[in-house]
């Protein structure tokens, strides 16, 4: 049996956009290197083209309702070195260079720094930075 021949459409790369038409979209950053998952945040149409046209990774702020450039206040950016979609085009995973080390505006390496484990709550993930001298906030 002879396989179907591909048309542009079907080629990888010829379509890679997540569907955002049911709105935001989750993006988990993990780091490219060691595998380790630094956050979750949310993307819009607007954030993935940024993200695109930067190289650095953009989300949309949902609890401040604005484009958020990550890193673009503590100079803790993301370096994107490779971006996945998954099977229905609604999930982004953001393959990322975490510069400066924290991922996290409590100032930790990840923002899955809270672990059950052996019966225990614990902390897993250092502290990089101080937020209230990167923020001025507690």
């Amino acid at each position: 049996m002879k396989a179907p021949e591909q048309t542009p459409a079907a080629l990888p790369g010829a379509d890679f956009a997540p569907d955002f038409s049911k709105g935001l979209l989750p993006a988990i950053a993990q780091d490219h290197a060691t595998g380790e998952v630094l956050m979750l945040a949310y993307m819009n149409e607007e954030a993935w083209r940024k993200t695109l046209e930067t190289g650095e990774a953009h989300y949309w702020s949902r609890s401040r309702k604005e484009l958020w450039h990550k890193g673009g206040t503590s100079g803790h950016v993301q370096k994107v070195c490779a971006l996945r979609l998954d099977c229905d085009n609604d999930t982004v995973l953001l393959l990322v260079e975490q510069v400066g080390g924290a991922a996290c505006h409590t100032g930790r390496r990840t923002c899955f720094y809270r672990e059950w484990k052996d019966g225990a709550a614990n902390l897993c993930a250092p502290m990089v930075f101080d937020p209230e001298k990167v923020y001025g906030v507690k």
